[in-house]
């Protein structure tokens, strides 16, 4: 008897490398993209800065020569003359009262601090004059206050050559101090 033939066995079919993570990768990203970004965040940056420049920027009106006063304002420092503190005593309401009293002044320059120097002795007596003439119930609201702040510029520059007019160097004066009692 024949032997039966038996069919050839299978062969095992090749292993197959395990497929890769990106099976179907992701086509890579185009930079044109990224620089078409890029320069649209900086054309956006500098149109922002260009514009905050331009608003921001102080305007300055070649006709009007206010523009170059301010300016000279902001580039020089102020200058300030500190008296000595004044007492006198006030004028007679309900008893006796007096004021001890600091007052600087703001000026323009050198020159009006030497010449208040010059002539501090017919300042301190103007504004003592002035101090003592007041009432305790004229320096006690805020508007008295005020008021004899403007009366001491008038004095001071009073005080100086040529009148109280603002050329003489006198911008304003501050109270540093202010007691009735």
């Amino acid at each position: 008897m024949a032997k039966p033939r038996l069919a050839p066995a299978p062969t095992p079919a090749p292993a197959r490398a395990p497929a890769p993570a990106n099976a179907n990768p992701a086509p890579p990203r185009k930079r044109s993209k990224w620089i078409l970004l890029a320069l649209v965040a900086v054309a956006l940056l500098g149109g922002g800065g260009t514009a905050a420049w331009f608003f921001l920027k102080p305007q300055a009106h070649p006709a009007d020569g206010k523009a170059e006063a301010v300016a000279a304002e902001i580039k020089s420092p102020p200058v300030f003359v500190t008296l000595e503190p004044f007492t006198v005593n006030l004028q007679s309401e309900n008893g006796d009262h007096y004021l001890q009293a600091g007052i600087v002044f703001q000026v323009t320059d050198d020159k009006a601090v030497d010449a208040m120097k010059t002539y501090m002795p017919v300042i301190r007596n103007r504004l003592l004059l002035l101090l003592s003439s007041k009432r305790p119930s004229d320096l006690a609201a805020l508007d008295g206050k005020q008021k004899l702040v403007a009366e001491l510029v008038v004095a001071a520059r009073e005080s100086l050559p040529g009148g109280q007019t603002p050329e003489r160097g006198i911008d304003s004066a501050f109270l540093s101090s202010f007691v009735i009692q």
